[in-house]
This record gives C-alpha cells, structure tokens and sequence, in this order.
C-alpha cells in the first residue's frame, strides 16, 4: 500500500523513525486518558468499547500499570 503525502521524511530510516515515535506517543497518550477515564468513573468495559478491544484485553494491557491512588470501578457479580 503507498503512502501519499504533501511531507516526505529525507529517507526510509527517518520515515520508520517517525512512526515509531508516533506510536510511542499514541501509546503514552491512550495510557493517560485510561487513567482520565478510570478517574471520572468509567468502567473498563466502557473505556475497552472506545478503545475497540475487549474489556479482557483493556484491563491486561493497564490494570498494573494504573496509578494506585485511582478507585477502579468494579464488576458486579
């Protein structure tokens, strides 16, 4: 699949550089707004539904990495 854009990275290297610091960044940023979300009381199902992934998948990837101080919204049984 090509690529077209109006900005070329000066070579191939530079281009995959570039995208791999954007997807530290997307990274970083989808972490901080779980943890906006936990702290504005939305479940993990609901944050897994925006995210487009399990809630499963949305607790592995976060759960032990989420500030302790955040009150994580439970499951009913």
């Amino acid at each position: 699949m090509a690529v077209h854009s109006t900005t070329h990275a000066a070579s191939p290297e530079e281009g995959l550089r570039a995208v791999v610091a954007l997807h530290q960044l997307a990274d970083r940023l989808e972490f901080e707004y779980v943890q906006e979300a936990l702290r504005a009381g939305m479940s993990w199902q609901q944050i897994a539904t925006i995210l487009g992934v399990s809630r499963q998948a949305a607790h592995k990837k976060y759960a032990k990495r989420i500030d302790p101080s955040i009150p994580i919204p439970r499951r009913h049984s």
